[in-house]
């Protein structure tokens, strides 16, 4: 019995190239989901921590660094700007954006995303005024800005109101008009604010949503291209020591396996052309048996799922269910302007897109398990006699 030269070369290479073996896991190990320290986002692609993974790990622009407190910066290299991160949603391509120094006003004077992959999911404009006369009939009508604001001296105020700024304009300075990407749009009874908020960006290149929604993890083809791949095998933001603990073990796990196979390959040449254990031995034909069980499609008809009500979500993500934030199929919240559906049955809502995958595999409620009705499929004519 002769054992294919290919099948030997595979194994005496993992075998004698140790350091080939390691350079592979730790190209591995290196685009693990990272994190700054507990409680910092997990950062994965399209974001990389800039001196702990590889360019390749990332996508140009998205490079982000960890600062001596454990925050994690967002580097806008063009300016110079780094903001600190509060929180990502990878399904929705959004994040939320502060400044490290408490001080976000003084950067939104500067703030300019053109350059960048990121843009507002809101924008609105304030006109920030500076204010030296009047300081405390000011304070008692409108909110100044505490770290611009010297108290004895003069008052800084923002404000997108249109009425307040004719009121100011008149007895203040202007510094600036600019446009604020803000998490939701101010309504037109506020005079000022702080702008302490978080800023909210989003991006649409890399297109990963899709992909992170369903539960996957994406990332380049290759180290040559920037084609993006989708991943179904999630990993988890661990630490350093665990990381490299785990490669360290797969790595002796691997060696021991080939090991072991070659030991058995040594007493397969041995026994050679002789009539071994398996000489008389037959292998059923696995896919002749599959091909003999009748298939079963569990899942509803497209015509019925076509037929549920679409409900595009309003500013206060409000749908029939009170309490009902999330989707349960992708577990991503839901923000405004987007598509539900509806399960007539039960009144469950989940994004449209996740909900018209779900039911042609399986014909129940992911949440219930109610098993909806599907449509009266249409008589065939009987042809004319």
């Amino acid at each position: 019995m002769k054992i294919p030269n290919t099948i030997l070369k595979l194994f005496l290479f993992i075998l004698l190239n140790p350091s080939q073996i390691a350079i592979a896991l730790a190209s591995i190990e290196a685009c693990l989901d990272s994190v700054c320290q507990t409680h910092e986002p997990v950062i994965r692609f399209p974001f990389r921590i800039e001196g702990e993974q590889e360019n390749s790990c990332g996508h140009p622009g998205f490079s982000v660094s960890c600062n001596h407190n454990g925050q994690t910066l967002l580097n806008l290299s063009y300016c110079g700007e780094e903001l600190r991160i509060q929180r990502i949603n990878y399904a929705a391509q959004q994040l939320w954006v502060n400044d490290p120094n408490n001080c976000l006003p003084k950067r939104l004077l500067s703030l300019n995303l053109s350059a960048s992959p990121f843009d507002a999911v809101y924008r609105q404009k304030f006109t920030f005024f500076n204010c030296s006369f009047n300081l405390e009939y000011l304070v008692r009508r409108y909110r100044p800005i505490s770290c611009l604001s010297d108290s004895p001296k003069y008052l800084v105020f923002a404000t997108p109101s249109s009425t307040v700024f004719g009121h100011l304009s008149s007895v203040c300075d202007l510094v600036a008009t600019v446009t604020v990407p803000v998490q939701s749009p101010f309504n037109d009874r506020v005079t000022s604010s702080e702008l302490s908020d978080d800023l909210r960006f989003s991006w649409d290149s890399p297109s990963c949503g899709r992909c992170e929604s369903h539960g996957g993890r994406c990332g380049f083809k290759s180290n040559e291209t920037f084609e993006l791949d989708c991943s179904l095998v999630p990993s988890k933001g661990i630490s350093h020591g665990a990381r490299y603990a785990i490669v360290i073990c797969i790595g002796a796990t691997a060696l021991l396996c080939c090991m072991g196979v070659l030991r058995c390959i040594h007493s397969w040449l041995r026994i050679g052309n002789q009539d071994g254990p398996w000489a008389n031995e037959t292998v059923p034909d696995f896919e002749a048996l599959a091909g003999s069980r009748p298939t079963t499609v569990t899942g509803l008809d497209r015509p019925t799922i076509e037929s549920y009500p679409k409900i595009v979500l309003g500013e206060n993500r409000g749908l029939p269910k009170k309490g009902d934030k999330t989707c349960s199929i992708c577990l991503s919240e839901y923000i405004p302007k987007e598509t539900v559906k509806t399960i007539p049955e039960c009144g469950h809502c989940f994004h449209a897109q996740c909900i018209d995958e779900w039911l042609p595999l399986n014909a129940s409620c992911p949440i219930c398990r109610t098993s909806p009705r599907k449509l009266p499929q249409p008589r065939a004519r009987s042809s004319p006699q």
